[in-house]
């Protein structure tokens, strides 16, 4: 009874390995029925005395084995046959990116020194319009600086000759004498202390007197040259600065006068009219404040 037992228990694991051992001789056997049939042809082809021609390089094609064309079983020369060209499609691309990296990387280089040498020229481009600006702004300073010199130079020039009253007086004489009385004396001293220290001036004498042609002519022209020498020695007034004109009995036009016919000398006198040449006195005091004897100071 227990040796039935003992033998219908052992029966299930016998068959398991029996059934493992046949799935593992299988495949072996397989393998080796392939290795052997195609180590067969070249094991009978023999040498002959006349080598035969080399056959045609073909492609080596891979035959569908047991496992088909995936063998778990597979020997280390098995794949290394299979993974070498797609070793060498990797390295061929590997190559081929490495070529491309290169380019763009020389393309770059490239882009990169045209940029900078465009960029350079630029710099130097603007250095040098900023300079010829700088030269340009200077030039016009220059220029507007000489306008200004030359305006001020025909501004003086053309004031060198311009002189505006500044006062006038009229002395009076008695008829038929050239002698100055005080009170004549009295106005040509006031007019000569305002005229210490200045320049730009000059005194327009005109010397009036009753008598027709030479004679009244000759006794005007005494009474301009007592007043012009009483100036000079007096007052030491330049006598380039004093300018006389003897008119007789020459009517006075009064300014501004409409009538037809002019006043009529009657009384001998000397009219002076102080003048100044504003350019001239520009660095001095004008002689102001002279007192007219014909009416208000003028401007």
């Amino acid at each position: 009874m227990k040796t039935q037992i003992s033998k219908k228990s052992f029966l299930p694991s016998q068959c398991a390995v029996a059934l493992l051992a046949s799935a593992l001789v299988i495949p072996a056997v397989a393998q080796q029925t392939s290795n052997d049939s195609q180590s067969a042809p070249a094991a009978s082809a023999q040498p002959s005395s006349t080598p035969p021609a080399a056959p045609a390089a073909t492609t080596p094609t891979d035959k569908e084995g047991f496992w088909g064309h995936v063998n778990p079983f597979a020997r280390k020369k098995w794949v290394k046959k299979r993974l070498d060209p797609i070793n060498d499609r990797l390295t061929e691309l590997d190559q081929v990116n490495a070529k491309n990296a290169s380019d763009i990387k020389d393309v770059d280089a490239r882009a990169q020194a045209g940029i900078q040498k465009a960029q350079s020229t630029a710099d130097a481009a603007n250095q040098t319009a900023t300079a010829a600006n700088t030269q340009a702004q200077n030039a016009g300073n220059v220029a507007q600086g000489a306008s200004g010199h030359v305006d001020k130079i025909n501004t003086t020039v053309n004031g060198l000759d311009q002189y505006h009253q500044i006062s006038d007086l009229d002395v009076p004489f008695r008829n038929g004498s050239s002698i100055l009385s005080k009170d004549a004396k009295g106005q040509l001293d006031t007019m000569a202390a305002s005229l210490a220290g200045h320049q730009g001036y000059i005194v327009e004498i005109e010397a009036h007197a009753p008598g027709a042609g030479a004679v009244g002519i000759q006794s005007s022209q005494r009474l301009a040259e007592s007043v012009q020498r009483y100036l000079v020695t007096e007052h030491q007034i330049p006598v380039y600065r004093m300018h006389f004109v003897a008119l007789g009995n020459a009517p006075i036009v009064t300014p501004g006068d409409d009538t037809d016919k002019p006043a009529r000398i009657r009384t001998s006198s000397v009219h002076i009219r102080l003048m100044e040449n504003s350019l001239a006195a520009q660095d001095s005091t004008s002689p102001h404040g002279v007192a007219s004897t014909t009416g208000a100071e003028q401007p």
